[in-house]
């Protein structure tokens, strides 16, 4: 934990470096607490468009100035907007984290968000749009959190609406990026070959003093309820996910949960892909997820299959979700459910930007660091009896949301 710092400056930005003395490279992050689930109805979708509009030019530099500025020196520069975050990210070899610092920085306080580039970038996003409802796959997750999470600004997907998307004007952007993007909304999160001491030093140089933000999220409580949902598309394959709303970052419950989604379908070994795919053959895609949350996760299992198999598999997964309610998990597939954890995790380390996001999400959901150590310990202590505890309590199947993307002209058997 030596290599891990955490500095809050004094004009309110929060810095944590991991220093990697054996890496000649780095990977810099300035992460904003906005997201959409800081969005309303008329805006929802703004973070996310905001996010495309800083690299279209600041008060110094032209989009191409911008982009130029790091691969010119074989660095990356990209972003990317979640529910509840925003990230500028750059990689690039430890010599030139100076340049890439300046021209985050430069992006994220001088925008101009002029009114043509908005113009143009409206047709860039809307065609993002489009993309995600030509793809069910990707459609149906934003489908299924829009409706589980109705009543919070968590159902709000990133990507916006399009009515939304068509109407941003430059009043609009700069209200909204002065109202969240200000220092005290900001950590700059490094790992890599890095200078805790470096880091500070850019950031008293490169970040305006006074730049705080008045916008400071408010967490609401919410229930989430079981429900039906189908949609018809022009498509082949029916696409369905069977889940329910649960345990957010803040629950230590979360890493049973993990466990659980695991050992129901993540990965070619778990139950599901093993009853459905492996012995069966009729899906090719079928898996657990966890997308989770400050408050809240989304946790459900997702496959894609011909029609006239959807029954079939659906009853197939009732079946795996009844057995893990009524008898406890062997400690022999307890223990390979703990070793692909850890190992997964521990190979992520490899990739530096891959553990800039980790202290980074550590800093933002927890305010400190948790070590590596302290989760394989938390990992190894769990029992098979909370496996089933925690089994009895989220897999019930009346209590289950269902959505379903399928063929139009369908007989309707599936709503039910």
């Amino acid at each position: 934990m030596n290599n891990i710092q955490i500095t809050e400056l004094d004009n309110g930005v929060k810095i944590v470096t991991e220093k990697i003395p054996y890496l000649q490279s780095f990977s810099l992050g300035f992460w904003f607490n906005v997201g959409s689930r800081d969005e309303n109805n008329n805006n929802n979708g703004i973070a996310h468009f905001i996010e495309h509009m800083l690299f279209k030019g600041t008060k110094k530099r032209t989009a191409k100035q911008i982009s130029d500025s790091i691969e010119a020196y074989g660095g990356y520069l990209n972003a990317f907007t979640s529910k509840e975050h925003t990230c500028f990210y750059g990689r690039g070899l430890s010599k030139n984290i100076e340049r890439t610092f300046e021209v985050i920085s430069d992006m994220v306080q001088n925008p101009l968000f002029k009114e043509s580039h908005i113009k143009k970038e409206s047709g860039v996003v809307l065609d993002e749009l489009l993309d995600i409802h030509d793809n069910p796959e990707e459609l149906i997750f934003d489908k299924f959190e829009e409706i589980l999470f109705k009543g919070s600004p968590l159902a709000y997907p990133v990507i916006g609406k399009e009515a939304n998307i068509k109407k941003y004007s430059s009043k609009e952007l700069i209200e909204f990026h002065n109202k969240f993007y200000g220092n005290n909304n900001l950590l700059i999160a490094c790992s890599g070959a890095v200078e805790h001491e470096r880091i500070i030093e850019l950031a008293k140089k490169y970040i305006q003093p006074e730049r705080n933000s008045k916008g400071i999220r408010k967490y609401q409580k919410f229930e989430t309820h079981p429900f039906i949902k189908v949609i018809e598309k022009e498509i082949q394959q029916v696409h369905c996910i069977i889940g329910r709303g649960t345990y957010g970052y803040k629950d230590d419950q979360r890493l049973l949960l993990n466990m659980l989604s695991n050992l129901i379908g993540d990965g070619s070994s778990s139950r599901l892909f093993q009853a459905v795919r492996e012995k069966l053959g009729i899906t090719y895609q079928i898996n657990s997820f966890v997308n989770s949350y400050f408050d809240k996760s989304a946790f459900g299992i997702y496959f894609s299959t011909n029609e006239k198999y959807v029954e079939r598999v659906l009853s197939i997964v009732t079946k795996e979700l009844n057995k893990l309610i009524e008898n406890k998990v062997s400690e022999r597939e307890l223990k390979r459910v703990k070793e692909y954890l850890k190992g997964s995790m521990l190979l992520s380390l490899e990739n530096t930007s891959n553990r800039m996001i980790r202290i980074a999400n550590s800093v933002l959901y927890f305010n400190k660091i948790i070590p590596i150590e302290e989760l394989i310990k938390r990992i190894d202590s769990v029992t098979s009896e909370q496996i089933l505890e925690l089994s009895k309590d989220l897999l019930k199947e009346d209590e289950l949301a269902r959505i379903i993307i399928r063929a139009k002209n369908n007989n309707g058997a599936l709503a039910a």
